[in-house]
């Protein structure tokens, strides 16, 4: 009744203001005279140091000033001697200590609760301060009390001691490493006595009497072993880099095979070491045959949490076998009846990992699984479902489609996509039952839903369309009714793509005209153009007069149209009606050649003529599928001003014009196509400078190439045998020089040449990232005003430019849109890393987001590039790596202090490892 009067009171002060008057900072720092009050009244000094901490906790910022004030207001308690008082002292010290200035005079009075024959309560709370307090240089002057402390046997004290030197190992690595001993002792430590202050009636002290006698102490036996969790973190941190130190400690401290004899006792410690021993067979697979016994034996272990930790890495061991599977499934299995909620959730979730690569496996489970298909838990359903999707046979799927269908409006959109995905895969394993499948996905379809999960319903009807052939005119009428009323205008275009590509091949091609034609009259401009193009294939695949007579007349409609993409390409379209060449050309798909061949059982007498099919090189099917989808320009809004000048070429035409460029030179002739060129010129020289040089980088397979544009702008002098030096900053640029092909003579009137550069990427399979010192070298001649001929006579000379440099963002990767969390979870298996940076020059998280971003040049995902906090964020990032590099994506994980700056945690995950390496490189650069 209590807590409930609370809660209310709470509410009612919220609706009416007083509780965010009580917790305004103006408030807080106009009330901390207390502080100065004689004599100290202990409750109101802990009540305001609450709501001190309870500011900071929600994200409330203190200017230096201010936070130095209520720092040194707060140090004149020290000399109260009230338990819970002190405590909430050195709470807000360590708080304040990253803001506040001249902090560190405080020390001596920290360091004199913290002494080993100081029997006082808040001696963990001292030692939690002190880390924060002082100065790196510092660290070894304080060694003697931290080795102390941390082989106390009191577990409250020895924990503080172990968090606090975790916390000082980045900033003093030599001191905090002397420390392993005591540390390797404290793991090794028994379960040993607690105690907590008994002078007053409450729990810490808070609510009790004020009296200014010392807290006295009563012992508590502690059996939580919670030290030993703790001393392993500070254990691996200085052991991280040394591999076989840290596969002999996870032997030392699992205990072999039977877990009797493990000198781990607390399950969160273990549960650690299981991570530790994965991270060491995905390092080094010599040693995976010793740490999965270990991994055997705690799946044994008294605690759930660690039987779950130690099943969860073998199952996602590389390269694992089905017998090997065999005990951590059987321990999940058991979690699948247990009455405790998080464990059925756990041990699904796992399964349905497993089930993607060894459904064989996980089958022996579907019994528990089907079980577990109508739990309250809809997020354990739904693991069960999909579980079951992947591991069943065909009799059952009917069955299971049913089920599904009554809680699909249950659960978030998230695992809708789940479960679509593997109604997805299941389409595919089982063909004959795309009635049932397809009938369900029309009918989520109809759902309400975000775009994510629309977008998954519409890849899996795509994925029916292409590969089962019975369901093609059921799947297109159920996409056609989608459109009527798609609010998402990528997934119209899409199916209207679709349509043009597949509508005319159908017995009846005149019933998707209807639905076509609808989106002319009622959608944006994007769809509108899209519905234009789908209604021309219509139009060429036929050879009914009368219907392309009646496509002509809605194309006519269009020529009407307010917006001006629309307007030409039904005149283009329309064109190509009356000329048969055009129509092939720009409209017709080329494929219906081979479709047709096949189909027809008289043209198998005679050979397919090859010569009338287009071809395409590896090489050029490899770039279009990096290119980034002009989907992605969607919603972009555009100027409606009227310019007499043409619109600027494209990003993809302008890297068209570059490789036919190229391609015209005959020293690149063996490099093969080019993967990726700069989108736009770098300028090297200011706009009003006399020689103008600007440079585009051509990333070839196994070269670079460096073009420069360069420009004389003055007219009574010549330039010959125009060359650029390129000098790398560091002699492991991974790059060596091949040729310069120099312009021999460059004039006010020839201008802007061309020169390349080229150089061969010592490691075709690593992306180089280098910068180049640049100096353009030439002959100056003067021009003979009279004949308008140059001199014989010049002089050599030289002209320094801006640096060149060959990034990661600007040169490898091209930005791309996913979803985040199903493609981070699916690359889990692949290349990673993880490293932590600190920006110390950012003065914000939405600076930091905005470097990040223009640095890796990759599609920031779900609005992540605004930081809704103003002390933690995460930013996810997206993108193609060129050169068949794959997926790479990045999690920044930021925290932002005054003082400090930026601390980014940046993880990354990709297809492949160089291209983990090379964004790390990028912002470690």
């Amino acid at each position: 009744m209590a807590s409930f009067a609370l809660s209310f009171q709470s509410k009612r002060d919220d609706e009416s203001g007083l509780s965010a008057f009580y917790n305004n900072k103006t408030t807080i720092i106009q009330e901390a005279r207390v502080f100065n009050e004689s004599p100290i009244s202990p409750r109101k000094c802990r009540a305001l140091l609450t709501r001190i901490v309870y500011l900071l906790y929600v994200g409330e910022t203190f200017g230096t000033q201010e936070a130095t004030e209520l720092f040194f207001g707060t140090t004149k308690l020290f000399q109260h001697k009230d338990s819970a008082l002190r405590q909430a002292v050195y709470l807000a010290i360590k708080e304040l200590a990253t803001t506040a200035e001249d902090v560190i005079m405080v020390t001596s009075s920290i360091m004199k609760d913290m002494q080993p024959n100081s029997e006082v309560i808040y001696r963990p709370n001292a030692i939690r301060a002190l880390c924060r307090i002082i100065d790196p240089s510092m660290a070894q002057g304080v060694e003697r009390f931290f080795k102390a402390a941390i082989v106390d046997r009191t577990p409250c004290i020895s924990s503080a001691a172990l968090v606090s030197s975790y916390h000082l190992f980045p900033f003093a690595k030599d001191v905090v490493k002397r420390w392993v001993n005591e540390a390797q002792e404290a793991v090794n430590a028994k379960a040993t006595a607690s105690f907590f202050g008994a002078s007053s009636g409450g729990y810490l002290s808070f609510g009790g009497s004020s009296s200014n006698a010392p807290s006295g102490q009563q012992t508590v036996p502690s059996t939580s072993y919670i030290t030993q969790y703790h001393a392993l973190g500070l254990l691996y941190l200085i052991r991280q880099h040394d591999r076989m130190a840290v596969t002999k400690m996870i032997q030392q401290l699992g205990g072999g095979k039977t877990t009797s004899s493990a000198v781990l006792k607390n399950p969160m410690a273990l549960c650690m070491l299981i991570r530790y021993a994965a991270k060491i067979i995905e390092e080094d697979p010599n040693v995976q045959r010793q740490m999965l016994e270990l991994l055997e034996g705690w799946l044994r272990h008294k605690s759930d949490m660690v039987n779950f930790e130690a099943a969860r890495a073998i199952c996602e061991m590389r390269n694992v076998t089905a017998a090997q599977l065999t005990k951590p499934i059987s321990v999940l299995q058991l979690f699948l009846s247990s009455p405790k909620p998080v464990l059925k959730f756990a041990a699904t979730r796992t399964l349905a990992t497993v089930a993607l690569t060894h459904p064989a496996s996980v089958a022996a489970c579907n019994v528990d699984l089907e079980s577990l298909i109508t739990d309250s838990n809809r997020s354990v359903a739904t693991y069960a479902i999909t579980t079951l999707l992947k591991t069943g046979n065909e009799a059952s799927v009917d069955r299971l489609i049913k089920q599904i269908t009554g809680f699909m409006t249950e659960i978030s959109d998230e695992f809708k996509v789940i479960i679509v995905d593997a109604i997805r895969s299941l389409c595919l394993k089982f063909p004959t039952k795309h009635a049932s499948m397809l009938t369900f996905l029309s009918g989520v379809l109809r759902d309400e839903g975000g775009y994510d999960f629309k977008r998954a319903v519409v890849d899996a009807i795509f994925d029916m369309i292409k590969f089962i052939g019975d369901c093609k005119e059921q799947a297109l009428s159920h996409l056609c009714e989608f459109i009527e009323d798609c609010e998402f205008t990528k997934l119209s275009v899409r199916i209207l793509h679709l349509l043009g590509m597949e509508g005319p091949k159908s017995p009846s091609p005149k019933k998707f005209i209807r639905f076509i034609y609808n989106r002319v009259v009622l959608e944006n401009a994007t769809v509108r153009a899209a519905a234009v193009a789908s209604l021309a294939k219509f139009g060429v695949n036929t050879d009914d007069k009368e219907f392309q007579d009646s496509i002509s007349v809605l194309l006519n409609r269009c020529l009407d149209d307010v917006d001006d993409e629309v307007r030409d390409r039904a005149a283009l379209y329309l064109r190509t009606f009356k000329e048969k060449q055009l129509a092939d050309a720009y409209v017709k798909d080329d494929s219906s050649k081979l479709v047709a061949y096949v189909k027809d059982p008289q043209a198998a007498e005679q050979p397919l003529d090859i010569s009338n099919v287009p071809k395409i090189s590896r090489a050029q099917a490899a770039a279009d599928a990096a290119r980034p989808s002009s989907l992605d320009t969607i919603g972009v809004p555009t100027t409606k001003k009227v310019s007499d000048s043409p619109p600027p070429p494209s990003a993809e035409e302008t890297r068209s014009a570059y490789a036919q460029q190229l391609a015209e030179v005959p020293e690149f002739a063996e490099y093969g196509s080019v993967l990726n060129s700069s989108s736009s010129p770098t300028q090297l020289t200011e706009s009003e400078t006399e020689y103008q040089v600007a440079c585009v980088k051509h990333i070839f397979k196994e070269h670079i190439v460096f073009q420069y544009n360069v420009s004389n702008t003055l007219p009574d002098t010549v330039l010959e045998q125009v060359s650029i030096i390129m000098q790398p900053q560091s002699d492991d640029s991974g790059l060596t020089e091949d040729f310069i092909m120099p312009v021999p003579s460059l004039s006010a009137s020839t201008s802007p040449s061309v020169l390349y550069v080229s150089f061969t990427r010592d490691s075709p399979d690593e992306y180089a990232i280098a910068s180049f010192g640049c100096v353009m070298k030439f002959v100056s001649k003067e021009v003979d005003p009279s004949t308008g001929d140059p001199e014989e006579e010049g002089y050599e000379d030289e002209y320094e430019l801006e640096d060149v440099e060959l990034s990661a963002g600007g040169d490898y990767i091209i930005p791309s849109y996913t979803t985040f969390g199903a493609e981070w979870d699916r690359l889990r298996s692949g290349a990673s890393a993880t490293e932590t940076f600190a920006l110390s020059a950012m003065d914000s998280l939405k600076a930091a987001c905005d470097s990040i971003i223009e640095v890796l040049n990759m599609e920031p995902l779900g609005g992540s590039e605004t930081p809704q906090s103003t002390s933690v964020h995460t930013l996810n990032l997206s993108g193609i790596v060129s050169g068949g590099g794959g997926k790479v994506l990045a999690r920044c994980r930021m925290t932002f202090s005054k003082g400090t700056g930026v601390t980014l945690e940046l993880g990354v995950r990709a297809e492949k490892q160089e291209a983990c390496n090379l964004v790390l490189a990028a912002v470690g650069g």
